[in-house]
C-alpha cells in the first residue's frame, strides 16, 4: 500500500515524532540532547517556523510547531538529522542512520486541540514513568511554558498565551493544566492521528483540509476491536518504545 501523503499547510500548527532508527535509542546523553537542540534551534530559525512545545525521550522526538511556509518543514528535520548525526557518531564513537528518515505528523486545528496536543508533547516523561511532574523533566518545553526558564526555541502560541493576562498566572494556569494525565480517548486519538498522519480537529476542519487539499481525511481505527481481557496491542501502547 502507497504511503499516505503528508499534510502541512501553511500556519497551521503541526505535531510531529521522529524515532530512533529501529526503535533504537537516538540521545545517549544530555550532550547529545544540547547538540540536537543548537542545530535544531537554527534550523528553525532559517525555515520560518515557530517551535511551541517539544520533547526529547531517549528514543524519539516530538516537536509541536507552526510553520510560515509548509513546504519548509522537512528541511528542517533534514538538516537537524544530517547535522546531528555526524555529532552524535563522533561524540559516542558509533556509525550509521541514527533515526528514521521518515516523521509522523499531525495538523492541529489549534482553537479545539492545540493545547491538548502540547499536553501530550510535555506529559510524554510522565507517562514514561520518568518523572511525576511535567516541568520536572529537564529536556522539554515544559521548564519554559510551566516555569519560565529560558529557552530560545520556544514561542508561546496565542492560545497558550491565553491561559493568563501575565506571565505568571499563565505559568500558574499551565501547571496546573499540564499535571493532569490525558483520558485514553484523546489520548488515543492523537496516537491515531500521528500513525495515520491525519489532523486532529472537528469536522469542520476536515472539510477545511478536504477543500484546500483535494484529499479525503479521516481516522480509521486499526485492527480488530480488542477484548475486555486482552492486553493493549504494540501500536496502542506505543510501539514498545518510551511511551509516545
Amino acid at each position: 500500500m502507497p504511503r499516505r501523503t503528508r499534510i502541512h499547510i501553511d500556519g497551521l500548527p503541526l505535531h510531529i515524532v521522529q524515532r530512533g532508527h529501529n526503535r533504537a535509542a537516538c540521545f545517549f546523553d544530555d550532550q547529545d540532547r544540547r547538540a540536537y537542540l543548537g542545530w535544531l534551534h537554527e534550523a528553525l530559525m532559517r525555515e520560518r517556523c515557530r517551535l511551541h512545545a517539544d520533547v526529547l525521550m531517549t528514543n524519539h522526538v516530538h516537536l509541536l510547531l507552526t510553520p510560515e511556509e509548509a513546504e519548509r518543514v522537512p528541511q528542517v528535520l533534514i538538516s537537524v538529522g544530517r547535522r546531528d548525526v555526524q555529532d552524535v557518531n563522533h561524540i559516542n564513537g558509533r556509525t550509521g542512520t541514527l533515526r528514521d528518515g521518515r516523521y509522523k505528523s499531525s495538523l492541529v486545528q489549534a482553537e479545539t486541540d492545540l493545547l491538548l496536543c502540547q499536553r501530550y508533547v510535555e506529559l510524554n516523561p510522565v507517562r514514561a514513568g520518568m518523572v511525576a511532574d511535567p516541568a520536572l523533566y529537564r529536556r522539554s518545553s515544559s521548564q519554559a511554558n510551566a516555569l519560565g526558564e529560558a529557552d530560545t526555541l520556544v514561542t508561546p502560541h496565542a492560545l497558550y498565551l491565553g491561559l493568563g493576562d501575565n506571565e505568571e498566572t499563565r505559568r500558574a494556569a499551565c501547571r496546573e493544566l499540564f499535571r493532569i494525565a490525558l483520558d485514553d480517548q484523546p489520548l488515543g486519538a492523537l496516537r491515531l492521528a500521528l500513525n495515520q498522519g491525519q489532523p486532529v480537529g472537528n469536522d469542520r476542519f476536515y472539510r477545511e483540509i478536504e477543500a484546500m487539499t483535494g484529499q479525503r481525511r479521516e481516522l480509521r481505527k486499526r485492527g480488530r476491536p480488542r477484548k475486555p481481557d486482552e492486553p493493549p496491542s504494540a501500536d496502542a501502547a506505543g510501539q514498545g518504545e518510551l511511551p509516545l
